[in-house]
Parts: structure tokens; C-alpha cells; sequence
């Protein structure tokens, strides 16, 4: 049974850092691709970060680019998410998700996609204060 597992999460004053773990188990860690998605209050789950085993690649949305970093520990079967300079409006649930087929050439555009995962974990709060 493939199991997402987030921590990592919590309080934190603009301009800190937090770092979110997503531990996962159930399938052999390569050939997958980790994204993190986070969902405010009110708001669509939006993608914020993806690393693709298989196409060797990092992906980032636009408003994380150079304040968040992802990445993946394979030995530990865990994907982190390094968030610095950290914003109130990065207030938000935060959610791994996983997916382990069919990861095709557009996956650049896909894979800020929730529909594009099959696995999700169960969320972290990541609160910003200002």
C-alpha cells in the first residue's frame, strides 16, 4: 500500500524558514515523481514544487521560485521541501503527493496538475505570521 506521510509543518514569522518532510512507503523509490500542492482557505490546491526521478528535473511555481527548495533523499525514501523567506500569503495546508506510471515527456506541464497524481498524503499546516 503506497503511503504519503508529511511533517514538518508549523508556526512560523514572515522572512523564517520551515522545512517539510514526505515520507513515503509502499513502492520502490525510483521512477516517481514527488509534487507538493498546498490549499489556503477558500482556494484551489495549487502546485508548488514537483521532482521527477525520471526525468531528473525540479519544478517550481513562479511565486517559490528561489525561496523554496526541493528535494529527495532516496536512501530514506523522503522528498523535502526547504521553504525560506517565508510569506504570510505561503499560509496554507501543504500536501505531498505521488505519481508512479506513465510519467511522459509533458510532464513539465502537467505536473502542477492535482489531477495528475495518484497518491496524496494527508497535509501539513504551514502558518506565516506577518
Amino acid at each position: 500500500e503506497v503511503q504519503l506521510v508529511e511533517s514538518g509543518g508549523g508556526l512560523v514569522q514572515a522572512g523564517g524558514s520551515l522545512r517539510l518532510s514526505c515520507a513515503a512507503s509502499g513502492f520502490t523509490f525510483d521512477g516517481y515523481a514527488i509534487g507538493w500542492f498546498r490549499q489556503a482557505p477558500g482556494k484551489e490546491r495549487e502546485g508548488v514544487s514537483c521532482i521527477s526521478s525520471v526525468h531528473d528535473r525540479t519544478y517550481y511555481a513562479d511565486s517559490v521560485k528561489g525561496r523554496f527548495t526541493i528535494s529527495s533523499d532516496n536512501a530514506k525514501n523522503t522528498v523535502y521541501l526547504q521553504m525560506n523567506s517565508l510569506k504570510p500569503e505561503d499560509t496554507a495546508v501543504y500536501y505531498c503527493a505521488a505519481r508512479l506510471w506513465g510519467l511522459s515527456r509533458n510532464w513539465y506541464e502537467i505536473w502542477s496538475h492535482p489531477q495528475g497524481y495518484d497518491y496524496w498524503g494527508q497535509g501539513t499546516q504551514v502558518t506565516v505570521s506577518s
